[in-house]
């Protein structure tokens, strides 16, 4: 009998809780929160840093402006001119929205030379900036002691196993013991540039939070290097796998069936470091802020779903956020090893 009344009970309470849904959801039929802006306005590289919103007025840091005119004149302004005029142009220049929130020019489609001072370009000085911090100091420890003297502590000594770990067990391991030395800075300076800038990304507020390594441009120009490094450095032998290979003749000539498919395969590898990195960290970034935006919305549909909903996204946030610290290492990790993996394939030794 108290069973019945209880269900009873729940019924009832659910029957209201999910009638107050729709009626409503009438009242808001337009939403103040637009999900598009939050997520992709805090992705996407910017003309200015947004520090907050307070009270209806947006609190941003304005980052110069630098633009040659297709007249050929060099421009240099401060982002926040765009804001002191009606139409929000400057000079004849305007950022255009629609088309991710780039520089254009009046009377013209294509885009001025651009060479501003954006929000990823401050991110990658800040970053740089910590990596001096941290490796500086530890430079001068090992100038001031000697072996003699025993083994670093505190930072100095965890920089030292996590550096001599990437460098034994991934660079080492994968180009050999005969050729990685000459590539050890490049490849533990790219882990630790990457690290930074993917646990820099996840801090929500200045001076971190810019998604670096969710530009493409920027992932492009890190697979670049590799590529440079690995076909420039590469071995005698590497170049005749690639144009010669060890197959049968009628796999090379006189269709050259291998040497087009391994020539192909240069391009492929940098292409796949590029668009791994890229896609996990963007992806990452996407969820944790469609998760905030969850909050905002449910709150205008319901108080009562809002505050059931929020907890689960804050849960759910928390939880994404431990997933992208391991992320962020992991995918430091993933794009060293495959560059030194690459890089040892363009060293393979000669059989006797």
């Amino acid at each position: 009998m108290i069973h019945k009344r209880l269900i009873r009970t729940l019924f009832m309470l659910a029957c209201v809780f999910f009638l107050t849904i729709p009626v409503n959801a009438e009242e808001k039929e337009e939403s103040s929160v637009d999900v598009k802006e939050i997520v992709l306005g805090h992705m996407s590289d910017a003309y200015e840093w947004h520090i907050t919103t307070w009270g209806g007025h947006h609190i941003s840091i304005p980052l110069p402006v630098i633009v040659k005119s297709h007249e050929g004149g060099w421009h240099v302004f401060s982002s926040s001119r765009f804001h002191e005029s009606e139409n929000h142009h400057y000079m004849g220049f305007y950022v255009d929205s629609k088309r991710q929130g780039k520089i254009y020019e009046e009377g013209y489609d294509d885009r001025p030379w651009d060479f501003s001072i954006t929000k990823d370009v401050v991110q990658i000085w800040i970053n740089v900036l910590i990596l001096l911090l941290i490796f500086i100091p530890c430079a001068r420890w090992y100038k001031r002691h000697r072996i003699e003297d025993g083994a670093p502590k505190g930072m100095v000594g965890m920089m030292e196993v996590l550096v001599m770990s990437i460098n034994d067990d991934v660079i080492k391991a994968s180009i050999g013991e005969k050729h990685y030395r000459k590539y050890s800075p490049y490849l533990l300076t790219v882990f630790f540039f990457l690290l930074v800038t993917n646990l820099m990304g996840l801090i929500p507020i200045f001076p971190g939070g810019a998604n670096v390594t969710g530009n493409i441009t920027i992932t492009f120009i890190l697979a670049l290097l590799t590529f440079l490094i690995t076909n420039i450095f590469g071995n005698r032998e590497y170049w005749k796998e690639i144009f010669w290979p060890d197959v049968p003749v009628w796999m090379k000539c006189p269709v050259p069936l291998m040497p087009v498919i391994e020539l192909f395969g240069i391009f492929t590898k940098p292409f796949a470091l590029m668009v791994r990195l890229f896609a996990n960290m963007l992806g990452g970034h996407a969820v944790i802020l469609s998760l905030t935006a969850v909050i905002f919305i449910t709150f205008e549909i319901n108080a009562i779903v809002g505050t059931s909903l929020s907890l689960v996204s804050v849960l759910m946030m928390i939880f994404m956020n431990a997933l992208e610290l391991l992320v962020a290492f992991i995918q430091a990790y993933v794009f060293t090893m495959l560059s030194a993996v690459f890089i040892g394939m363009a060293h393979p030794e000669h059989e006797h």
